[in-house]
């Protein structure tokens, strides 16, 4: 009996799949773990490119934290909340990062050496709650269009990374919004 799967369109298109041939690669290199032989992207490149937006988000929890710490003034509560938040959430997209890097067999960059010069946005402290906001907006359309570049380069190559990457991007769009909407009320 023929283990290829074929299944019709109703627009007469015909998907058949080689289940055979799949559960024979399944077998093999089991050290790859999730990474399978259809898998359709530059390996090294893309640990890299994660390393990278790993660094990138430290960078911003650690300004955050700092900014939630240092927020000062009549509107500084609402302000440092705001920055506690995001400081969390970047946090979270750390987490999911590195656990993506050992999806595909690399190992998470946390190492604080280099941690500045792998990061696409800076740690810039900033001495006012005005000039806090705009450094974070500045970060956070950093890391916009930092994650839209490597959303285009997977492509279909990854789309378990790129997803990941589509969910972390629009969590910084709020938070660019939410950085503008507090410069437009200060």
């Amino acid at each position: 009996m023929d283990q290829a799967s074929k299944q019709q369109s109703a627009a007469g298109e015909t998907f058949s799949i080689d289940v055979e041939a799949i559960r024979k690669r399944a077998r093999e290199n089991l050290d790859e773990g999730a990474v399978t032989q259809d898998y359709g992207a530059d390996r090294q490149a893309v640990l890299k490119m994660l390393n990278e937006a790993l660094a990138t988000e430290l960078v911003c929890v650690l300004r955050y934290k700092r900014h939630y710490f240092m927020a000062r003034g009549i509107h500084a509560d609402p302000v440092a909340a705001e920055f506690a938040e995001h400081a969390a959430q970047e946090q979270q997209h750390a987490d999911e990062i590195a656990q993506r890097i050992v999806q595909l067999g690399g190992e998470p960059d946390f190492s604080p050496a280099g941690l500045q010069d792998r990061s696409h946005s800076q740690y810039v402290e900033a001495d006012s709650l005005e000039s806090m906001i705009k450094e974070n907006l500045v970060a956070e359309r950093i890391a916009i269009d930092s994650y839209r570049a490597m959303i285009r380069y997977l492509g279909d190559k990854d789309p378990t990374t790129r997803r990941m990457l589509e969910e972390i991007l629009a969590v910084e769009e709020e938070h660019a919004d939410d950085m503008s909407d507090l410069l437009q009320r200060g």
